[in-house]
């Protein structure tokens, strides 16, 4: 029986969509806004500890720049900023809860220990 050869391809926005949710630290930073609404950068660096301070500056950034969250300057404090989810970011609940339920069922402690 000769097989059939077919080439396949990825949809190009599903390719897009893991670029920005596959990449380290996004995932959490989303999920602690989700979790406690929105948040100043020492209090996500506080929620993600495992993160370095420059990391989180550049993931913030591209986060913001792919319009999942925005910064807020504060009017009494310029300097104080506060980070929260958009429509677009708040949309991801189900699939970071769905990612949730995945990871409980199927990973293992000593894998992520």
């Amino acid at each position: 029986m000769e097989r059939i050869q077919t080439e396949f391809t990825l949809c190009p926005k599903f390719e897009k969509t893991f670029s920005i949710l596959g990449k380290k630290w996004n995932g959490l930073i989303i999920d602690v806004l989700l979790e406690n609404g929105p948040q100043r950068f020492v209090e996500l660096s506080a929620k993600i500890p495992m993160v370095s301070d420059r990391v989180l500056v550049e993931r913030l950034k591209e986060l913001e720049k792919e319009k999942i969250i925005t910064r807020n300057l504060s009017c009494k404090e310029s300097s104080r900023s506060e980070y929260r989810l958009t429509e677009k970011g708040a949309d991801l609940q189900k699939a970071i809860l769905q990612l949730q339920a995945w990871s409980k069922k199927w990973v293992s402690e000593e894998e992520c220990c």
